[in-house]
This record gives C-alpha cells, sequence and structure tokens, in this order.
C-alpha cells in the first residue's frame, strides 16, 4: 500500500510541474513552409521535426545565468549594438542594401532578454526591442545560456550572421519573411527552411531569469511584434538587413 502511495505522490508531482505550453501541444509539428512554387522546392521536401519548448517558470534548472553576469551583458550589449549597427550600415551601403534601418539580433543575451532590435541606421538610435527564440538545438546541457551555433541542416541550431529578409508568404505560422544567409556561417538557411515568424508561445515582455521558448532555429518572436517588423520590411525600397551574433 504504501508503495501505491508513493507512485501515486510521484505522479501527482509530474503531472502538477509539467509545463502548461508543452502539454498544449503535439510533441511534432511541421515546419512554417507550405509552397508549391518552384522556387521553395527546397520547402516542400522538409519532414516534420521535434520542437523543444523550456520552461518559462520553475525551477533553477530552466533559469538563465544569475542577474549579475546578465546585468553586465547588457552594459555591454549596449556598446556592441552600436558597434554591429556601424558595421552593416558599411556593409549596406557597399551591398545596395537599405541604409534606413536594420534588424540586429544578440545572441548573448539570455532568452528572457529583449535581444531582437530594429536600429535607425541613419539615427544611429534604437527603434524597438524584443524577445526572439533560438534553435533548440543551440542549447546544450549543463552549459548555461552559452549557446552553440550551426549551418548545417537538421541540426535546430540557429545561425550566426547576416540575412537579406526577402519576400513575405503565409505558412505553417502565418505571416512569414523567407531569409537568405549571406555567410558562410548561415548560406544555408534558404535550404533549411530558416525564416522569420511569430509563435504565440514567445512572450511580449521579459522573462528573465526564466527561459522562452525555443524553435527549430528560426528566430521566432511575438505575433504583435512581427507586424511592426512587417512595417519596415514593406515600407522600405531596398532590402533590410538581419545580422544574428554573438
Amino acid at each position: 500500500m504504501k508503495k501505491v502511495k508513493k507512485l501515486f505522490t510521484a505522479l501527482s508531482l509530474l503531472i502538477a510541474s509539467k509545463d502548461a505550453t508543452s502539454t498544449a501541444l503535439p510533441a511534432r509539428v511541421s515546419f512554417p513552409v507550405k509552397s508549391k512554387s518552384r522556387e521553395n522546392a527546397a520547402f516542400n521536401k522538409l519532414k516534420t521535426a521535434p520542437y523543444h519548448f523550456t520552461k518559462t517558470v520553475g525551477t533553477n534548472t530552466y533559469l538563465d545565468t544569475t542577474s549579475i553576469a546578465a546585468n553586465f551583458k547588457g552594459a555591454t550589449a549596449n556598446d556592441r549594438l552600436k558597434r554591429m549597427a556601424a558595421l552593416i550600415r558599411d556593409y549596406a551601403k557597399a551591398n545596395n542594401y537599405s541604409m534606413e534601418y536594420c534588424f540586429l539580433v544578440d545572441m548573448s543575451l539570455p532568452s528572457g532578454k529583449n535581444r531582437f532590435f530594429v536600429y535607425n541606421i541613419r539615427k544611429d538610435s534604437l527603434e524597438f526591442s524584443a524577445l526572439v527564440s533560438h534553435g533548440f538545438g543551440s542549447t546544450q546541457k549543463d552549459c548555461g545560456d552559452q549557446l552553440v551555433f550551426s549551418n548545417m541542416p537538421y541540426s535546430f541550431r540557429t545561425s550566426l550572421g547576416k540575412y537579406k529578409i526577402g519576400k513575405p508568404y503565409q505558412g505553417q505560422y502565418g505571416l512569414s519573411y523567407k531569409l537568405y544567409g549571406l555567410d558562410s556561417t548561415n548560406n544555408r538557411a534558404f535550404e533549411r527552411a530558416i525564416v522569420l515568424h511569430s509563435d504565440q508561445h514567445v512572450p511580449d515582455k521579459e522573462t528573465f531569469p526564466a527561459r522562452i521558448y525555443q524553435s527549430a532555429g528560426c528566430p521566432t518572436v511575438n505575433p504583435s511584434f512581427l507586424p511592426i517588423l512587417g512595417s519596415f520590411i514593406n515600407s522600405s525600397k531596398k532590402p533590410i538587413l538581419m545580422w544574428i551574433y554573438n
């Protein structure tokens, strides 16, 4: 009888601790691309892949680095943002991209902190910031918030580098934007169906020290933030650049 009680207690605790996000969704979901055009043949070959959802509350296992480390990162991130903006301005000018705005994503920051930045190149100022997910393959066991990156298909990892933001389309997650990798570290982005899209499981406010939802490699934002990005993309006469860095 004691064994039965212990088993019942263990099962109750397991159920109580389950993340509402992971139980609300199927274990396997489709990639966010459904297209019939010849240009997107690579997308149509993709199979379903497991998504990973991290808890937004709970034990220290699901928390990012300490507040002291995060605050230090935040201070250095502002300087790094300025430097990256200057570099992407020069690249945009040399390669005929938008000189008005760019998107900068700092993956050295904890996922519960705003790390997707809309930057005004001409005014050299920050316009918007928001949360963005990284690929679940980039999170390694017992490594804290130190991410790893890859350009390989089915690695489910985020790829560092500059991206050209392409045309919008309606996919698995509704409105999405095609991404074209411009560096050797991300030049397989189109092949991997890495796109800019939204997901309701990405919070609209910072959750640090708790981590947020992780994608299968796509930079994923909250549904309320994607239309803001879309307004910049759609109104730009030249393609906008996005730079994911660490």
